[in-house]
């Protein structure tokens, strides 16, 4: 009787093995792996209906598989090509911003730069006619390269500056002085001084100050953007090295070798596989986390104190202000020019009627406007278009700034962007695959950077070997996050005056940099630049060389000048 049972269980086991067995040849078809691989673009050529052995196979596991060593080629391939793309489409937002930004940004300010020229055109246009056509080229040139200074072009704002502020005091030294001839050394001899006269009073110092932080500021943020686009756009680009590419194989296609094509990698092991591919990109993080601060602080200050507007619409009443100082001490800086550079010979003219004209051009011309007097015909009208312009751009700013604080640690978190749940892993951390199976991934979670792939128990990262190209961007932010901090100061790194020791070209010289005037008789010869060519040009009838497009009452006085040196 027991030997009946015994016999009976032994069937009865038997016959559930029986049915186990055919269970598991029923799973081992490969028939969702073929429809998943044919998904993807490949021929079904040679591929099993039902899975073999995998001792080939050098990448996934090696037990029973639906993958030919062909497949599994394919499939790292594939895989290769799929992480290339993923990089580069969660980067897309950044890259696109930055481009579009960019020329945002660009257009704005041209614009800008356009209009202000068409202001001043319409206004000399219809308060000079004639007389200032005949001389407009020299206004289109001086627009010419303050657009080539801002796009880049190697143009010393300052420099421009003081000269403007030198030949203006020449041009009205003479006018002030008609009486007088003046020899070009002895003209050399008053500009070489003006520091030291200081015959328009404070207004050259600040209005060299903040024409020139503004426009630096405006030139070294629009380069920014552009270095920001093409180091993400070079950073996107993966180099994928082959250990990369066997992790990802395994990742993403070895469920495939499985008969498991639909199921997904786990969070954790994702991270892992990323942080080891992208190990390099995050070395580049703490560089582009500085960059986008100076850039902010930048940013911060074309929305305050280097604002381009408040610079442009008051730019009248201060070179009206210094125009009228000058004046008013011209009694003064005469006195001490004739005491220092020597009396000059009289011209031989009669200097009363140009006296008389001198001050009705001053008391007509230069006296400040008050609010009711602003123009409101067309130079008004180019004046309300080129605030509409600057509103636009500063909204462009606001717009940039938000976007660049949203782009700090972008190139750490690129692994948390690709291995979002439930898109390119499994929500579910014990319906995964983990590398082997669908099971839980077990192993923690490295840290990023080159560094701390050490460990890294999917990618076998060389971390004795950096990325070139990647420490090359590395190089490229440090050099532009110098350039915005030091447009954050005002500086311009591409002129550092080697008589100023890193003053930049922001301020120009302070009281302590003065030059001590010292009284040298008119024979004695004069130190500085030769501009005998300019001085003869300027006696022809050219106006001073300018050196602001936003200087309309500068310019009036130059025209005027022309206008009396022709009578």
């Amino acid at each position: 009787m027991t030997a009946m049972w015994r016999v009976r269980v032994v069937c009865c086991t038997l016959s559930m093995l029986s049915l186990s067995c055919g269970g598991d040849i029923k799973a081992k078809t490969c028939s969702d792996v073929r429809q998943a691989y044919t998904a993807k673009g490949f021929s079904l050529v040679n591929v099993p209906h039902q899975e073999m052995s995998g001792e080939h196979l050098r990448v996934c596991p090696q037990g029973y598989t639906c993958c030919t060593s062909d497949m599994e080629e394919k499939l790292g391939q594939q895989s290769k090509l799929e992480f290339e793309n993923l990089v580069e489409d969660t980067s897309q937002t950044l890259r696109t911003t930055l481009v579009s930004r960019h020329q945002q940004f660009d257009e704005f300010f041209l614009e800008l730069l356009d209009n202000s020229e068409k202001s001043l055109n319409n206004m000399f246009t219809r308060t000079y006619g004639k007389l200032y056509m005949q001389n407009s080229e020299l206004f289109q040139d001086l627009f010419t390269e303050l657009k080539r200074y801002y796009t880049g072009g190697n143009v010393n704002l300052e420099e421009m500056l003081n000269d403007f502020w030198s030949r203006l005091l020449e041009r009205m030294f003479q006018l002030l002085n008609s009486q007088y001839h003046f020899t070009d050394d002895y003209l050399e001899c008053v500009s070489k001084y003006t520091d030291q006269l200081k015959p328009f009073g404070d207004v050259p110092r600040k209005l060299k100050a903040q024409v020139t932080r503004a426009f630096i500021a405006a030139r070294t943020f629009v380069q920014g953007l552009m270095v920001g686009r093409e180091v993400a756009n070079r950073v996107a680009k993966v180099n994928v090295a082959p250990a990369c590419i066997r992790a990802l194989t395994k990742m993403l296609y070895c469920p495939y070798c499985r008969g498991l094509p639909g199921l997904k990698p786990c969070h954790n092991y994702c991270h892992n596989v990323m942080r080891g591919c992208l190990a390099n990109q995050a070395d580049l993080d703490p560089e582009w986390n500085l960059f986008i601060d100076a850039m902010l602080l930048v940013a911060d200050r074309l929305e305050g104190p280097f604002n381009i507007e408040a610079i442009m619409e008051p730019i009248d009443v201060k070179i009206s202000e210094a125009i009228m100082t000058m004046q008013e001490n011209s009694m003064t800086v005469s006195a001490k020019v004739f005491q220092g550079c020597g009396q000059p010979k009289p011209s031989g003219m009669g200097s009363s009627r140009s006296a008389r004209g001198i001050s009705d051009v001053f008391n007509a011309r230069f006296r400040p406007y008050s609010p009711e007097e602003r123009p409101t015909t067309a130079a008004g009208t180019s004046l309300d278009r080129l605030r509409t312009v600057w509103r636009t751009m500063q909204h462009s700013v606001l717009d940039i700034k938000k976007k660049l604080k949203q782009s700090k640690k972008f190139w750490s978190n690129l692994p948390d962007e690709i291995c979002i749940k439930d898109k390119l892993t499994e929500s579910d951390e014990e319906q995964c695959w983990n590398s082997h199976a669908k099971a839980r991934y077990f192993p923690e979670v490295v840290k990023d950077g080159l560094t701390n792939q050490l460990n890294n128990p999917e990618v076998a990262v060389d971390i004795t070997r950096p990325d070139t190209l990647i420490r090359q961007q590395i190089m490229t932010l440090r050099v532009m996050t110098n350039k915005l901090r030091n447009a954050y100061n005002g500086n311009d790194i591409f002129f550092q005056d080697s008589s100023d020791e890193g003053s930049g070209s922001s301020s120009g010289c302070t009281e302590g940099c003065t030059t001590e005037f010292v009284f040298v008789g008119p024979e004695a010869p004069v130190v500085g630049a030769d501009r005998s060519d300019e001085r003869a040009s300027a006696a022809a009838g050219s106006a001073p060389h300018p050196s602001r497009p936003s200087l309309p009452l500068l310019l009036t006085l130059s025209l005027t000048a022309l206008s009396w040196s022709r009578r």
